[in-house]
């Protein structure tokens, strides 16, 4: 990975990390919801909420868009799959690292003289 690929992975699973940033992923990943009605399902103040999907809006989770006086939020389902991919690229490295561990043991000792 390039060192902005390693930036937007470490926005993306900060932002996952915390459990009301990802109840309100999944909520915005269903459908629009105002910022406002989000707030309204959490025991916090409408600030905290606001700093939540900031979090969740910086990481590319989800876009916000005005709608009169209203902030509307929703998911962007092509930024959860790329946190999908990185999780499977991650997979993918450490099945290989696996495999070569049972070749390894699997081997016949090594019987040479040193």
């Amino acid at each position: 990975m390039i060192e902005s690929d390693e930036d937007r992975a470490d926005a993306l699973f900060h932002a996952l990390s915390d459990r009301t940033r990802r109840d309100i992923l999944r909520r915005v990943l269903a459908g629009e919801h105002s910022v406002s009605a989000l707030a309204e399902k959490y025991d916090m103040s409408f600030a905290a909420v606001q700093k939540h999907v900031a979090v969740l809006e910086r990481a590319g989770l989800l876009v916000k868009r005005r709608d009169g006086r209203q902030q509307m939020a929703s998911g962007d389902v092509n930024a959860v799959r790329s946190v999908s991919a990185m999780l499977a690229d991650t997979e993918q490295i450490w099945r290989g690292r696996i495999s070569r561990i049972d070749d390894l043991l699997a081997a016949p000792p090594d019987d040479s003289p040193r």
